[in-house]
């Protein structure tokens, strides 16, 4: 199914798999928030043909999810993420942990996201009640959203 077909559909989940789905591009946020910024240090970081990766950055520029800046005295561009990109990080969070706990080697953790101020790892939020109190899957209900 074309990404365009995608963005036709009257959900919302849809529209971010037209922006996020194409295999590249958790991967190459994963690298910016890791601190990547240069068209190389993609490119080397992910052994990603150039073509594709140019591709694939101005798509994610287009969607928002990068911005592009020259690089002052040169006539290359750093990228930069963008407030969307920074508003993903609890859901890349969340797939990094889904990640390594049911599709990677057992034990393999490549990076920590830490608080700089405490030093204490950020983990994905697990799914709470008001008080805190988790939600065990048995417990949600979907319901249209016109409902309420």
């Amino acid at each position: 199914m074309s990404q365009s077909r995608f963005l036709k559909m009257p959900c919302p989940v849809a529209h971010a798999s037209a922006v996020l789905g194409e295999r590249w591009v958790i991967l190459i946020l994963r690298e910016a928030y890791y601190g990547a910024t240069r068209f190389e240090e993609f490119e080397r970081q992910l052994g990603i043909a150039s073509n594709i990766l140019s591709a694939r950055l101005q798509a994610m520029t287009d969607h928002g999810l990068l911005i592009r800046r020259p690089i002052e005295g040169s006539t290359r561009c750093a990228y930069f993420l963008s407030d969307s990109a920074r508003d993903f990080l609890p859901t890349y969070l969340s797939l990094k942990a889904w990640a390594e706990r049911w599709v990677a080697e057992p034990k393999r953790r490549a990076k920590l996201f830490v608080d700089k101020h405490t030093g204490n790892e950020i983990v994905a939020p697990p799914l709470t009640r008001p008080d805190g109190s988790p939600i065990p899957f048995e417990d949600v209900q979907v319901i249209d959203a016109q409902v309420r």
